[in-house]
């Protein structure tokens, strides 16, 4: 999951990076295919390099490593909104058939209180603004759902047609990359597609892992296996955050 998202990173030159999975796959791409990558965070770093995966946006990691620390209020407004930023990479908590997503409060059934998540932070600018957006999360039931308990972040709404009508710039989420496989939206409907598994993983196995009633492209696609250097990539820069025993 990790590797491949790294991959879909091929050919951008800025990336606006959420914590977690996203970071991962950000610095490993910036690794091993593209070392020009610009990675952008949230806390107003532009050009970060971090020798290790940071702990969270403000991450003192972050602004040592970057070329440039500019005010939030100048992030978004002029970096983000301006349409600067290529490529914007999030996590999520549930994601529905659209690809919005959710990020702040999730539904934990009757009589209990409902349960509280991190919130939005930048992201629903990072997915109005971005010239496109990739999701990184894993595959079950609880994750991809019929309907968000919130939206958080607007992917597609409910269909072709909302993101231009409310005014929103950039194209939206791109893919979605599981531990099972790639997901993408329909062309025509802006619905998420199965186009790739990843080796071993059978569609049935992604069906039965989703909350609708998945839709695959017509000729889905098998990943290409990691290789020793992005493993080997991958597992240093895991590693360079541990601390030694």
């Amino acid at each position: 999951m990790e590797i491949n998202a790294a991959r879909m990173l091929s050919g951008a030159r800025t990336c606006f990076v959420g914590i977690g999975l996203p970071s991962t796959a950000a610095n490993l791409a910036r690794r091993i295919t593209e070392p020009g990558l610009v990675l952008i965070y949230e806390s107003g770093t532009i050009g970060s390099k971090p020798t290790r995966l940071p702990l969270s946006i403000g991450d003192g990691e972050l602004a040592d490593t970057a070329d440039a620390v500019v005010t939030v209020p100048e992030m978004f407004n002029y970096w983000l909104q301006g349409g600067r930023i290529d490529v914007g990479f999030l996590g999520a908590a549930q994601i529905d058939r659209f690809a919005n997503i959710n990020t702040t409060v999730v539904d934990r059934g009757p009589d209990r209180p409902e349960g509280r998540l991190p919130g939005a932070g930048g992201a629903p600018e990072i997915a109005a603004n971005c010239g496109r957006v990739l999701v990184v999360l894993r595959h079950s039931t609880r994750n991809f759902v019929e309907k968000t308990d919130f939206v958080t972040t607007l992917g597609h709404g409910s269909g072709p047609g909302d993101r231009r009508a409310l005014g929103m710039p950039g194209a939206g989420p791109a893919a979605v990359i599981t531990d099972l496989g790639v997901l993408r939206p329909d062309p025509g409907t802006a619905e998420l597609v199965l186009t790739e598994l990843h080796p071993g993983v059978t569609v049935e196995q992604v069906r039965e892992a989703t909350g609708w009633k998945l839709r695959t492209a017509d000729d889905i696609t098998t990943t290409s296996p990691p290789t020793a250097e992005e493993l080997e990539a991958l597992r240093a820069l895991k590693a360079a955050g541990r601390s030694p025993r």
